[in-house]
């Protein structure tokens, strides 16, 4: 596989298509662990996941709040496996997100929700996993084989996933129609790939990524890639919090990614980006609000939910193509395997 041709470049070609197979075929059970849901109208939710899958959990987590107005905690998995902890999750929803639905902590914390009396629902793309076995419901993203080892398809597709049973919970028309007609946007973002932020990070090694609410899911998949694909060490935050001390270290010329949506959020954002600007970082931002900063191209979709998962099929374009600039390839990332166990 050559730099021009990699198993990520192939993968990210590959999501557009892959989002409308879980939609097509995945709907089923989408619509069935939907509509248990709100027979049972839970207190509260839950998830378990580790590395991208949890950022696809946070993605939920926002897409719930914002959409059900149910709070939603992420379970560190470590609860039951390590310290054999029993939660009480009684009259309460468990998502466990897990493309392999191999490592034991997660299916174990899986397991414990469910024996607690949650109702467990995986995310998976393995239908015949241990995470599949121990869950109430199981909803295939039908991505496919993912040979490089960042996931990128099944990072969106957990996260439309996710998104669509949210949508049929609620039973929102507007969310659904906008999630059915997402292929084709995604398609669009496939071919936005920021030359102009390529440029500017060949020779850097460290960098912030911001967003606040669902893009924050988005910021922190960014940030993880720029470790996985690149070796550049980037941190994630929200706009927010990155004024509660992070600040103190951006100097002159220091990068900063602002990962903004169209939605609440954009305006607060594009304020601190400003900010960030005028202080003389080097700050790039989705937004054509933004002022006095880099302005970066993105394709829009039908609903501030949505959008999101636009930017980050950007981001994986451009990642790519940043890892060929720094002579690195992305489909064997240093120190890492494709499918991570942990207890």
């Amino acid at each position: 596989m050559t730099m021009n041709s990699t198993f990520m470049r192939k993968e990210i070609l590959e999501i557009p298509d892959a989002t409308e197979k879980l939609l097509r075929d995945g709907r089923v059970a989408i619509e069935t662990a939907a509509k248990s849901l709100r027979a049972q109208n839970p207190a509260f939710m839950s998830t378990v996941a580790r590395g991208s899958s949890d950022h696809a959990a946070t993605f939920l987590k926002y897409a719930c709040e914002l959409t059900l107005g149910l709070p939603v905690a992420s379970i560190g998995p470590s609860i039951a496996s390590i310290f054999g902890a029993q939660l009480c999750l009684d009259s309460s929803a468990c998502i466990a997100i897990s493309q392999s639905g191999k490592s034991p902590d997660v299916v174990q914390m899986a397991q414990s929700a469910t024996q607690s009396g949650a109702m467990s629902i995986a995310i998976t793309n393995e239908m015949s996993s241990d995470l599949a076995a121990v869950c109430n419901h199981t909803i295939n993203i039908n991505a496919g084989i993912e040979t490089s080892i960042a996931a990128t398809k099944t990072f969106v597709t957990s996260a439309v996933a996710g998104l669509a049973l949210v949508a049929y919970f609620k039973q929102d028309d507007m969310l659904i129609a906008a999630i059915d007609s997402l292929p084709k946007h995604l398609e669009k973002a496939t071919n936005i790939d920021w030359p102009e932020l390529r440029g500017s990070l060949t020779n850097q090694n460290s960098l912030y990524v911001l967003g606040r609410g669902p893009s924050l899911a988005i910021s922190n998949e960014a940030a993880l890639k720029f470790k996985e694909t690149c070796q550049i060490h980037a941190e994630s935050y929200s706009s927010a919090e990155v004024l509660h001390g992070p600040i103190s270290i951006v100097e002159p010329g220091y990068p900063i990614l602002a990962l903004a949506s169209r939605d609440a959020a954009e305006d607060s954002i594009n304020s601190v980006a400003e900010k960030f600007a005028s202080q003389g970082a080097s700050v790039f931002i989705t937004s054509d609000k933004a002022t006095n900063v880099n302005q970066l191209g993105f394709a829009s979709t039908d609903h501030p939910l949505t959008d999101p998962l636009a930017l980050i099929v950007s981001f994986y374009a451009f990642i790519e193509k940043l890892a060929a600039d720094r002579g690195i390839d992305p489909d064997t990332s240093r120190n890492l395997k494709k499918v991570t166990e942990t207890v």
